[in-house]
């Protein structure tokens, strides 16, 4: 007769394994970008030329429409919200706390940056590895990312 025992952690199955190592390196990544947008906080000018200079380069009006309208006016509160929000992610992901949630609301932050860029206009967005490799990491982790071992339970 057989017995079933509880999967601990040390047995973990091979894709949760390789979820979680995918959450830790992510995690690596939003952590860096978060701390190479600092001195946002304290000039936000930073931001605001960057975004003009996607606005110049605009590939298309609504990209154009959305720096404008959205964007712009939102600078001094982006500045400051998109490095605190990368690097919360990231932490967030290196602890495991939450990964689906933190995943699906990182896959929309992402997404958002492409859209403001106006990378989905471009080809090199599908060699840019700051975009379809993230983007898919998020989505596998917004979906399977639940019960991940070695991560922080709330």
């Amino acid at each position: 007769m057989t017995t079933v025992r509880p999967r601990t952690s040390s047995s973990a199955p091979p894709a949760l394994v390789a979820l979680r190592l995918l959450a830790l390196l992510l995690g690596a990544f939003f952590v860096s970008q978060g701390l190479s947008k600092l001195p946002w906080f304290l000039d936000s000018g930073i931001l605001s030329e960057r975004l003009q200079g996607s606005m110049r380069n605009a590939p298309a009006p609504i990209v154009r429409w959305y720096i404008e309208t959205i964007a712009m006016p939102g600078v001094p509160l982006f500045a400051r919200l998109v490095p605190l929000a990368e690097l919360c992610t990231g932490v967030a992901l290196i602890l495991g706390f939450w990964p689906r949630l933190v995943a699906a609301v990182a896959l929309a932050m992402v997404t958002n940056f492409h859209f403001a860029l106006g990378s989905y206009f471009s080809w090199e967005f599908l060699i840019d590895g700051t975009g379809l490799p993230v983007l898919g990491g998020l989505l596998a982790l917004a979906v399977g990312g639940a019960r991940l071992p070695w991560s922080v339970r709330p």
